[in-house]
Order: C-alpha cells, then structure tokens, then sequence
C-alpha cells in the first residue's frame, strides 16, 4: 500500500463522518489555542513588569524604614510603613561617605486629596530633591523639574504627571502656572513630567512632585524620610554599594546585629529577578492549565479512533484477507488520528494568536507572542495523535481477519 493511497483512505475516512471529525478536532483546537493564549499573556506580563522595573532607574538601590524585608511584590514600595527611621543626615552620609555612588535622592512620600478647578483627586504627592529625576529617569514635557532652591527656600511648588493633569487641570488649558490645593495648602504648578505608563496607586503617571523640605514641613509634618534612592555608578559594582550604605548606616543607628536593621536595603537587581521568577512560574502555570484542555482533546481522538476500528471491523478483515500487512492497517488509522491533531494544531495556532492579539489590542493586558509556545504547541499535538492514536491503530492491526469478516 503506497503513501498515496493511505492519504487517500485517510481523506476518505475523515471526510465520511464530518460532524465527528469536526468535533474531535475542535478539541485540540481548543487545547493550543488555550495554550499560546495563556502563554502569551503570561509572557507579556512578565515583560511588562520587568520594564516598569527597570523605568524606575538604573543600577538602583531603594532605602526604605522599618525591619529588613524581601524584594516581594515587585518590592519597589516594599519597607515602607509607619517607621521613622531615615533622615536627611543618612542620605548625605551616604553621599559623602560610599564610594561609587552616581547620585542619592531624598524622598518623602503621602497620599493626600488634592483639589483643582473644580476637580479634585486623591493621589500620591512625592517631596523629592533635585536629582531624584535624575536617577528615576524622569522627564519633564513642560516647565522644570524640582530644584534644590526651591526645596531650601519651601517654595510650593509642583511638578505633575500626565495623569494627574488630566485629573485636576481643565482640558485645553496650560497646566504649568495654574494653581492647586494639596491637603488645603495652595501651591503652583511649575512643570508636567513625560508619560512613563504603569497602573496602581504607584504609577509615576499619577503622581505629584513637590521639593523635599516643603512637603517634610507642611505635609508630613517632620523631618523623616520615606526612601533614600541611591544609583550605583555602574552595574558591576552595585553590590559593593549596597553592602557599604548597609554597614553605614548600621553604624550611624548603633545597630551591631545587622538582623536587627530598621532599615531595608533593595537592589534593583533582587527585585527584577524575583518579578522574573514569579511571573515566569505564573506563565507555567497556565501553560499547564492549558495543557490539561490538550489532554482532553487527546482521549477526544483516541474515543473516536476506537468507534473507527468498531465501525470498520469488517473493512479491516476483507483488507487483511487480501493481502494487507498489519503494518498497513497500523499505519493508516495512526495516519488518520495524526491528521486531526495536525489539523488541529494548526487552526488551534492561529485561533490562539488571533486571541493573544486581540487581547492586546485591548490595552487592559499586554501579551507577547513567541515562536517557542507556537512550536512547542504543534509538536505536542502531534505526539498527542502518535500517542492517542497508536493504542486504535494497533486495535485495528491485531483483529483476526475471519472474526472481522463474520462480525455485523
């Protein structure tokens, strides 16, 4: 029996019942779909975090009060909390005193109401020093950022993001120059910083600058910091910097066991490779969710292959009795179940990338196509027809031909 006319069986027996054959493949339709789907998503989160991550800054440490923690939760805002332990003779310590530092901030922040023309919004504010646009990567699209002059001299003053223009500024009118209320005190819109994207109460976009010492006396309502930020010269030696601003500052608080540490200490790094690590075993995990549907698709296949072999028992015996080999009958119900899942995989490959394409264009998740989920989905349905199809297949090969031949 030629290959051509195995394929030609195999059209002919696939094509007989095709509301049958329709459904058996839906299933691993559905399955791969499922998958790249669900992958994707999965991936594009992970880049999503993992850019919002690195927009923060660059060779980055974040200092934050209270006890030592982990770099969780994309751990940019993990450590902060009620303590006060950080001040403004810490942070120029630590320019002063650590080597291969490219710049340290100030920072203090709060949520307050804050009120516009006629609108009003509860946001974020940040008190911050000059170089903080410096080492977050913040741009200014209209005016200045915050000076130090005007954080020495308690100018208020106020640097917003986009979204919060769009939240307390009239559209159509020049934001830099307008008026603003925060916690009932009136301060001056002198710049709008550059869209950097991200959601949540921590979005930069939403957020609200003001210089350090006037939010620490007018707002806050002490001389505490919320977070000295601290860029590392360089990559390499990032960690030297980190366990140099840890033993100084353990040394500035009097604290020997650095266990005992009411400060925390986050590298940029840590907290990348810990977002990687979750999302990364979030995106198995719905690989794998998915899986199961493909699992399912594949008992779809071998169910019909063995209605197959029942309704053909006597087809199989007048074949066998003219001369065809086991080998024969093995190969062409193999053949037939492999061409489902073939089938399957294929609509199931572009069906899943349409989805993960749609899903994106929505903007409410970002997903990232790959050829590795695309190709590891067409391989493995292909092993699901050789795998679900071989127990049918040699069914079908191990019939006597003179039982197959009386059967009705």
């Amino acid at each position: 029996m030629t290959i051509k006319d195995t394929f030609e069986e195999t059209y002919a027996a696939l094509s007989a019942n095709m509301t049958r054959s329709g459904l058996t493949v839906l299933g691993i339709v559905i399955g791969i779909a499922s998958v790249i789907a669900l992958v994707s998503i999965g991936q594009g989160a992970t880049a999503s975090i993992q850019s919002s991550i690195q927009s923060i800054g660059s060779n980055l440490l974040l200092i934050t009060p209270g006890a030592q923690r982990s770099a969780t939760g994309f751990g940019v805002s993990a450590g902060r909390g009620t303590a006060q332990t950080l001040t403004t003779a810490d942070s120029d310590a630590i320019l002063s005193q650590v080597a291969n530092i490219g710049g340290v901030a100030k920072e203090v922040s709060g949520r307050y109401q804050v009120v516009g023309a006629g609108t009003n919004t509860n946001t974020t504010v940040d008190g911050v020093s000059a170089s903080y646009a410096t080492i977050r990567n913040i741009s200014v699209a209209d005016g200045s950022f915050i000076t130090d002059e005007q954080s020495l001299s308690l100018a208020k003053v106020a640097v917003l993001g986009p979204t919060a223009v769009s939240d307390l500024i009239a559209t159509g009118t020049e934001p830099v120059g307008q008026i603003i209320r925060i916690n009932g005190q009136q301060f001056t819109v002198v710049g709008v910083t550059v869209a950097k994207g991200g959601s949540g109460f921590s979005s930069p976009d939403s957020m609200i600058y003001i210089p350090v010492g006037t939010m620490s006396l007018y707002l806050a309502g002490n001389s505490f910091l919320t977070t000295i930020d601290v860029q590392a010269a360089s990559a390499d030696v990032t960690t030297q910097v980190q366990n140099d601003v840890t033993s100084l500052l353990l040394a500035r608080h009097n604290i020997s066991n650095p266990a005992s540490a009411d400060f925390s200490v986050l590298n940029q790094a840590d907290i990348l490779a810990s977002a990687s690590s979750i999302t990364g075993t979030l995106t198995i995990l719905l690989g794998a969710i998915a899986g199961i549907s493909l699992l399912v698709g594949g008992i779809g296949i071998m169910n019909m292959m063995l209605t197959t072999v029942t309704e053909r028992t006597r087809e199989i015996g007048l074949r066998k009795a003219i001369g065809a080999r086991k080998s024969d009958i093995s190969r062409q119900f193999l053949i037939e179940a492999i061409t489902l899942t073939v089938i399957g995989g294929v609509i199931g490959i572009v069906l899943g990338t349409g989805i993960s394409l749609a899903v994106n264009l929505t903007g409410i998740v970002t997903t990232s196509i790959s050829l590795q989920p695309i190709l590891l989905a067409f391989g493995v349905s292909a092993a699901i027809g050789i795998v679900f199809g071989w127990y049918p297949a040699s069914r079908a090969a191990s019939l006597n031909p003179i039982e197959a031949l009386r059967y009705e």
